[in-house]
């Protein structure tokens, strides 16, 4: 009796704690029937790549002179400090392709499926992950894409984003009406985002913004599952008085 009580007691004891856990994973990831920016289905792309074995400046070269870019996937947020770290190089066409159709910024704010494949030629697949691409470094003058970093995203990564902003209803502002102008301070904002729910933007609301009117990071409209990480008191755009030269062009 003694024993079946205690088997009980610890039975009830581990339901208590998967349930705690089940209610602190909901809050981490509220349910939240929302409206919220989402990805275009029309760059949902898988971007291939294939091993490469070494680094330096001579095998980057070769790779570009090749039509490939030298990229490196991390292990989520620690990849730099030690963590699962490839080697490899994607197709340079297709990144660029990407990056002109998304804009830099969305593109670093957008998840793509990744295949990592042994060569060229070979149809298996050493790696197939979700990435987010970290970083793109462009040509100056030609934008041609020179090397990519990329960090792996599963469903359980809190990965930081810079997440661009895109303003609209400056057509109906009072303060632009007024012949203010836009003062754009931030055009990117740093969260911490469960992977399945990163924005590909935030959209920043200027309908009712007048004269000497701003808004904050603090304002800005995201799922409740994304946390700040800037300070919520600094400003992203404010509606401006006139310009000096435009003031002495009126008198």
């Amino acid at each position: 009796m003694l024993i079946r009580r205690i088997v009980l007691t610890k039975s009830l004891h581990h339901f208590r704690l998967l349930n705690n856990y089940a209610t602190a994973a909901a809050a981490v990831v509220p349910d939240v029937d929302d409206d919220f920016p989402k990805p275009d289905p029309k760059y949902a792309e898988t971007i291939h790549a294939v091993v490469r074995v070494t680094s330096g400046k001579n095998i980057a070269a070769k790779e570009r002179k090749a039509g490939r870019v030298p990229s490196i996937v991390f292990e989520q947020e620690d990849g730099q400090h030690g963590g699962n770290k490839r080697l490899i190089s994607v197709q340079a066409n297709q990144i660029r392709k990407l990056v002109n159709h998304l804009g830099r910024s969305q593109f670093l704010s957008r998840l793509f499926d990744l295949e990592v494949h042994p060569d060229l030629e070979s149809q298996d697949v050493i790696e197939k992950v979700r990435v987010l691409p970290r970083k793109v470094h462009l040509e100056a003058g030609s934008d041609a894409p020179l090397n990519v970093t990329f960090i792996r995203a599963p469903s359980s990564a809190l990965l930081k984003v810079e997440v661009p902003l895109v303003f609209r209803g400056e057509d109906v502002s009072p303060g632009l009406k007024k012949g203010s102008y836009l003062n754009i301070i931030k055009r990117t904002v740093k969260f911490i985002c469960p992977a399945d729910l990163i924005p590909p933007y935030i959209d920043v609301d200027l309908s009712e913004l007048d004269v000497n009117q701003k808004l904050l990071m603090g304002d800005l409209r995201v799922h409740p599952a994304l946390k700040l990480i800037q300070p919520r008191d600094h400003p992203v755009v404010k509606i401006a008085g006139a310009r000096v030269s435009d003031q002495k062009k009126s008198k």
